[in-house]
């Protein structure tokens, strides 16, 4: 053995050396052939960019012998031009055929260097990949003889490894297991035993609380079961609502596809083969065209619907066919616009065989005609089909009776099978339209407001038919998944006995969900009663405080708004008594023209005025005003301190003098009104909150009255009845009297309190109010 294991390590070796080897020489191999694509890429590119510049070329050479032909046709009206153009001809035609001679030349020789650098590369990618092929081969065969080596190596040391173990364990491990399954007898038997103790409590505490809490079992009878909410699968909501979501989509097309094609095929009724503007149509195109006319108040609301359908599934909803009650609303306009389909049938055939009478058909085009024919009478069958089984779906919700739940996998089935007929029929329309189109275009009277109108109906069957094709592929795809989500119900029934007992559950799961929504909530902390009056006085009041902030702040918008109008307003009398007194003094100028002298002197004397002036008025602003006794003064006719009479040299001073000192006197009882009134508006707020406070109040005064003549009428009742101690003990009704007679005493000390704070109230509002006023 130890031999073979030495033997078996260096062929190992070996082995591992030659395959190391081998990787190493298809490692380079793959580097040299990525090297010999590059290589060829960038021929191809040169190649690529060769053929693009003889083009080129060749189009530049038919441009000058197009010019040559010119000036050739030019020449024979003109000698002495064909003379100059020959000879310019000539020399451009030298030049040109040298250049083109070097670019032929260049090309040949490019073809040839790439030619030979292809057969080149070719040949030498061949001679690679043969010779990787040998050497993967190789080192495929070498790593399978190593594998193989390694694993029976590796199976026999274990081979004999455990062997040697399980000799060595066996007679240790049976006398274990001996003491084991001992001491797990004993332990198991001991189970046991509490066990059915255990168990025979827990029966007997179960049938106790069955016999006591349960009525009766629902599951039982397939009634009252299905009043059962079942198992909410929101995934299977939110799938059931995008595959609703992807449906409305699809019949969204549909619509806008047959509302074109109804419309467009009016027109083509009233342009071929007569056109209603040049002549009159036959009365059976004219009533044909008239239903048309009518087609979008059966097409749209195919769409309405279905977006109804849509939007009835929810995330919270339990959508089964017994609970979907819009998918009525959506088959009634379905056998509406069957019922439409099923009118202009007969119409639209009449006008085929009469467009096949008429003396513009031909045999091809009458061949089309009918087999228009009969493709629209298998569109209606189709139809037919679609309705009768939407309709069946829609029988859960209004007479479960109708449908029932083992044929809902049947119907699902045929519906999809509807739709892939549907398509074959649109496909066939297309292709028989398509070709009747083309032979229309060839009729010598074809306009191209027929040719026009045909593209148009080809462009909408064109769309009708890629929105059936989605619809029935969508419809095949997810037909497992209608199946089985749109008939589960509730746990251990099989269905909904009636649409009503669908709408109970529904109504049972929201009551559900809102129990379990309130059982999530956390539980505020509780705050006494006292406590929470307060608070809610407080509150009430800082409310109406705010309240009468507002209507201050309101109020001192107002009247900021009201004197910034009346300051625009004095600016402008001020600008005018200044314009004024510049006309006044210009007078004045003119008039004293002749007393310079004069006038010099006075503005001399002026300075020391005005200083004087100012200075008064500075110490009238800043200090107090001491006298205030008043003398009339006939200069203004009105009250004016006397020591500024005195003070007052002349009578302009006194005039400014006076004036500034009623300005101030001004500014300062302003400022009185309006701290006055600031004052007042506060009052008047906190007399409101008061009385607000005063009616909450009295309210629950007359609360309490209430509740504590209840209570008396309750002590009352139970004092006049002594039979009550044949029912109850003597403890409980003794209980329930002290209770009641505690809850007595606290009410009368609740309104005593609230008396006391209603007269502190009514006090704290009167001395408002005195204040106020």
């Amino acid at each position: 053995l130890a031999s073979l294991v030495f033997q078996l390590r260096a062929q190992n070796q070996v082995l591992k050396k030659g395959v190391v080897d081998e990787q190493a020489n298809s490692a380079s191999l793959k580097e040299q052939l990525k090297m010999k694509d590059q290589s060829l890429r960038k021929l191809q590119q040169e190649m690529d960019s060769l053929t693009f510049r003889n083009q080129q070329l060749a189009k530049r050479v038919e441009l000058l012998q197009d010019e040559l032909a010119l000036s050739e046709a030019r020449g024979k009206k003109n000698k002495k031009s064909v003379e100059s153009s020959s000879q310019l001809s000539q020399e451009q035609k030298s030049v040109f055929n040298e250049d083109l001679q070097k670019k032929i030349e260049e090309n040949e020789r490019l073809h040839i260097l790439f030619f030979e650098a292809d057969e080149q590369h070719k040949r030498l990618e061949a001679e690679l990949r043969s010779r990787l092929e040998v050497l993967e081969t190789d080192a495929a065969q070498h790593q399978a003889v190593v594998d193989s080596l390694t694993k029976k190596y590796t199976e026999t040391i274990e081979k004999l490894q455990n062997d040697k173990a399980k000799l060595e364990i066996k007679s240790q491990t049976l006398e274990r297991e001996a003491k084991d399954c001992r001491l797990r007898t004993e332990e198991c038997q001991q189970q046991l035993k509490n066990l059915q103790a255990a168990l025979g409590s827990r029966l007997e505490e179960s049938l106790c609380i069955i016999n006591e809490k349960v009525p009766f079992n629902d599951t039982r009878s397939t009634r009252y079961n299905a009043l059962n909410v079942p198992l909410h699968n929101r995934r299977n909501q939110l799938k059931l609502r995008d595959l609703a979501g992807q449906a409305l989509a699809f019949v969204q097309e549909l619509v806008t596809a047959l509302l074109n094609f109804h419309t467009y095929t009016e027109q083509k009724v009233q342009i071929f083969p007569i056109d209603s503007a040049t002549d009159t149509i036959s009365p059976l195109n004219q009533k044909f065209s008239q239903y048309l006319h009518e087609n979008a108040s059966y097409v749209r609301p195919l769409e309405e619907g279905m977006l109804h359908l849509f939007e009835s599934i929810t995330e919270d909803t339990v959508t089964v066919l017994e609970t979907t009650v819009k998918l009525k609303a959506f088959s009634e306009h379905l056998a509406s616009y069957l019922g439409f389909l099923r009118k202009i049938l007969p119409y639209q055939l009449k006008s085929l065989e009469e467009e096949c009478e008429s003396s513009l058909c031909t045999a091809a085009l009458r061949a089309r005609n009918m087999e228009l024919h009969r493709d629209m009478k298998r569109l209606t069958a189709v139809f037919e089909k679609l309705h009768t089984y939407v309709s069946l779906l829609a029988f859960p919700s209004t007479r479960p009776e109708g449908l029932l739940r083992t044929n809902y996998n049947f119907v699902f089935t045929n519906i999809a099978a509807s739709l892939h007929g549907f398509h074959d029929i649109l496909k066939d329309i297309s292709k028989h339209y398509s070709q009747k189109a083309n032979l229309e275009q060839e009729v010598p009277t074809a306009t191209q407001k027929l040719i026009t109108t045909n593209d148009c109906i080809l462009s909408s069957v064109a769309a009708l038919t890629n929105g059936a094709s989605k619809m029935a592929s969508f419809f095949s795809n997810n037909l497992d998944h209608f199946t089985t989500s749109l008939s589960y119900g509730p746990k251990g029934g099989t269905e909904f006995i009636s649409p009503l007992s669908a709408e109970c559950m529904l109504q049972y799961k929201k009551k559900a969900a809102a129990y379990m929504k309130s059982l999530k909530k956390p539980c505020a902390d509780s705050v006494p009663y006292e406590e929470a009056l307060a608070n809610r006085r407080v509150l009430l009041s800082s409310t109406e405080s705010r309240e009468g902030l507002a209507q201050q702040v309101q109020q001192s918008l107002e009247k900021i708004a009201k004197l910034e109008q009346e300051k625009e307003h004095w600016m402008l009398e001020a600008q005018l008594a200044k314009i004024k007194l510049e006309k006044e003094n210009q007078k004045l100028k003119n008039s004293l023209s002749g007393h310079v002298t004069e006038t010099i002197q006075e503005r001399s004397v002026l300075p020391n005025i005005a200083e004087q002036k100012k200075e008064t008025t500075e110490k009238s602003l800043r200090e107090p005003i001491k006298s205030t006794s008043l003398v009339f003064s006939p200069l203004n006719k009105c009250c004016v301190p006397k020591f500024l009479l005195c003070q007052a040299p002349d009578g302009e001073s006194r005039e400014d003098l006076i004036k500034n000192h009623y300005m101030a006197r001004i500014a300062e009882l302003t400022s009185h009104l309006q701290l006055a009134d600031s004052k007042s508006v506060h009052f008047h707020a906190e007399c409101r909150a008061l009385a607000k406070r005063l009616s909450l109040a009295e309210k629950s005064k007359e609360s309490l009255t209430e509740e504590l003549k209840l209570a008396s009428q309750n002590i009352t009742r139970l004092q006049a009845r002594p039979l009550v101690i044949l029912f109850f003990p003597q403890d409980e009704l003794m209980t329930t009297k002290r209770s009641y007679e505690d809850q007595l005493s606290m009410m009368s000390d609740h309104l005593c309190s609230m008396n006391e704070t209603l007269t502190k109230q009514r006090e704290e509002i009167d001395t408002l109010k005195m204040a106020s006023k």
